[in-house]
């Protein structure tokens, strides 16, 4: 799951909010590519990634599920490897505090925007459909507090959800989440991608649905246009644990993705470490 998500995150980076030419000329998976306008460099990841390896981190090593507990992890996360890719105010006020405490004083949990969806795929881990909704709901309210913020985070952990402990076809995944979670699951999505999580959880579910391989999808989460990392990295984390998908990512950016400290072998290792404990709770 965590390779997957950050290869979505690291491809995606390099089209975000990018000219519509560049998507219909560059989106092809020959290989990362340089944004335009960014410093990232091709096959590096970026906030989606970083903030999902928090959470990982957290389930892996059975932390306590608190607002506390969880924003050390998001401070520890980011203080060991500052990078690019968060927004700048968010990018600011990471820089700036020292500690947990800090941070849940002064963080303005009002956003509607996809922070909390983009880190919450591995919570669909555990086996009970309300512990994933309540503990996807406890990570958002740490800083996006909304309607919006919320349930876009308990649509994105139950898309993982519900491939790993086997509730159906991948066809079935709208009415599932529909089930569970408000939102508009089961319809199409037209058009471009904003930083709202849930159009970014909704576009990353349609492009699920509506392709059979891991490299189909990919390339139509990029072409939406807009906040296109961000549905990527949704996107390929829940298909990279379907069994009706077709698990053919290029290789090119499989080895083309950043070997840092927190690189390809450390997200390998802590992939294995996730599953082992999604495994334990089945």
């Amino acid at each position: 799951m965590l390779i997957e998500l950050a290869i979505g995150d690291a491809y995606g980076a390099g089209f975000e909010y990018a000219a519509d030419r560049i998507v219909k000329e560059r989106n092809d998976l020959s290989g990362y590519i340089k944004h335009p306008r960014h410093d990232i460099t091709p096959g590096c990841y970026t906030d989606d990634t970083q903030m999902s390896i928090a959470i990982a981190e957290a389930i892996a090593d059975n932390d306590p599920w608190t607002p506390q507990a969880l924003a050390e992890r998001f401070v520890r996360a980011f203080k060991r490897d500052p990078r690019e890719g968060y927004a700048s105010r968010f990018y600011d006020f990471l820089q700036e505090i020292r500690d947990a405490d800090e941070f849940l004083a002064r963080i303005h949990a009002d956003s509607e925007k996809s922070g909390a969806a983009m880190r919450a795929s591995p919570i669909g881990v555990f086996a009970s459909i309300d512990e994933v909704k309540d503990r996807a709901a406890v990570q958002a309210r740490i800083t996006h507090d909304t309607p919006g913020g919320v349930n876009s985070a308990m649509a994105a952990a139950l898309m993982t959800h519900f491939f790993l402990h086997g509730h159906g076809a991948k066809a079935g995944l709208g009415r599932f989440l529909e089930s569970h979670v408000p939102g508009p699951w089961t319809q199409p999505w037209k058009g471009k991608v904003g930083a709202e999580g849930m159009g970014a959880v909704h576009a990353a579910v349609h492009a699920v649905m509506s392709h059979d391989s891991m490299s189909a999808i990919l390339r139509a989460c990029i072409a939406y246009t807009g906040d296109v990392d961000t549905v990527a990295t949704v996107a390929l984390a829940a298909a990279s644990c379907a069994p009706d998908v077709a698990q053919d990512l290029p290789g090119v950016l499989l080895d083309g993705l950043e070997r840092g400290p927190f690189g390809h072998a450390y997200l390998m290792e802590l992939d294995g470490r996730l599953m082992s404990r999604c495994r334990s709770l089945i």
